[in-house]
C-alpha cells in the first residue's frame, strides 16, 4: 500500500479524533487497533495520525498542547473541510466508520448503531430519511459526550443514559452546523430540556444564567439544582469548545 493516506482514511481518522477522548490518541488503543488493522495502517501510523490532526485542533493548539507537526497538505485540506461544513464532513465519516464497525464487531462503540435516541428537534428538516438523522445524531452525540469526557458540564453526572448532546443553536435554526461538536453542550436530562426551553443559557464567557422564570418557582428541586447554578462556569471540555457566537445566539434568542 502507498504510504499517502487517502481521503476515506482520513475521514474515519476525523470521526475517531471527535469520539475518542484527547488523551486516548496511542498505539494500544483497542479501537485504534482494530480501525487500523481494517483500514490497512499500523496502530502506530493511525495513532500518530490523529495527533497530526490535534496540532491542526486551535482548541488544543491555544490551551497549550499540542499534537505531531508534520500533518500533511491532505491533513489540513479535510480539517478546514470539516470546519467549514461539519454537518457533511461528520455525516460522511460516520457512514465509513459504519461500514467497518459491521465487518467488526469490536468497532461496534464506534458505530451509529449504538443505541440513542431520536428527539423530535431531529426531524425537523423532514427531507432527512430517520436512518440518515440517526447517523448523523450518532456522531454528534459521540463527539460532544467525547469531548467533555462523558459528564455533564453543569453537574458532572457521567451516567450515559442521563446525558444529551444538547444543540446550542438547535437543529432546526443552522442546518450548516447541526453535527459541529462545537455547537454542542454535554448536559444532563433535566438541564438539556431547561437549556432547549431558554430557561437556562450558557454565557459566551461560560458562565451559567437562570431565567428569573425559574426563580419564581419555590420548589425544593429548583432551589437545590437550578437557582443555586446562576453565575457559575461550566466545566470545559477536552477540544471543540463551545463557539461563543452559538453561545450569544442562546442567549440573545432562546434564553428567557
Amino acid at each position: 500500500m502507498s504510504n499517502n493516506w487517502t481521503r476515506e482514511q482520513l475521514l474515519i481518522a476525523i470521526n475517531l479524533y471527535c469520539q475518542l477522548p484527547f488523551g486516548k490518541f496511542h498505539q494500544g488503543n483497542p479501537l485504534i487497533i482494530a480501525t487500523a488493522a481494517k483500514i490497512g495502517r499500523t496502530p502506530s501510523a493511525l495513532a500518530m495520525k490523529l495527533s497530526n490532526l490535534a496540532s491542526l485542533d486551535p482548541d488544543i493548539t491555544g490551551s497549550g498542547r499540542k499534537g505531531l507537526a508534520g500533518a500533511s497538505q491532505l491533513d489540513r485540506a479535510i480539517w478546514a473541510e470539516f470546519s467549514a461544513n461539519p454537518d457533511q464532513v461528520g455525516y460522511d465519516s460516520q457512514v465509513l466508520v459504519d461500514q467497518l464497525a459491521q465487518q467488526e464487531a469490536s468497532l461496534t462503540p464506534l458505530s451509529s448503531d449504538e443505541a440513542t435516541t431520536i428527539t423530535a428537534d431531529y426531524y425537523a428538516d423532514n427531507t432527512l430519511s430517520q436512518t440518515k438523522v440517526r447517523v448523523k445524531q450518532a456522531f454528534f452525540r459521540k463527539a460532544v459526550l467525547s469531548s467533555y469526557q462523558g459528564r455533564c458540564c453543569i453537574t458532572g453526572l457521567a451516567e450515559p443514559k442521563l446525558l444529551v448532546a444538547s444543540h446550542i443553536v438547535p437543529w432546526r435554526e443552522n442546518a450548516q452546523q447541526r453535527l459541529n461538536p462545537a455547537n454542542g453542550l454535554c448536559l444532563s436530562v433535566l438541564h438539556d430540556k431547561a437549556y432547549d426551553q431558554g430557561l437556562l443559557t450558557v454565557t459566551p464567557d461560560f458562565l451559567i444564567r437562570v431565567s428569573p422564570r425559574l426563580f419564581a418557582d419555590q420548589s425544593d428541586l429548583a432551589k437545590d439544582y437550578l437557582w443555586q447554578l446562576d453565575g457559575k462556569p461550566i466545566t470545559l471540555p477536552q477540544k471543540f469548545m463551545p463557539n461563543p457566537k452559538f453561545l450569544a445566539y442562546h442567549a440573545d434568542h432562546i434564553f428567557n
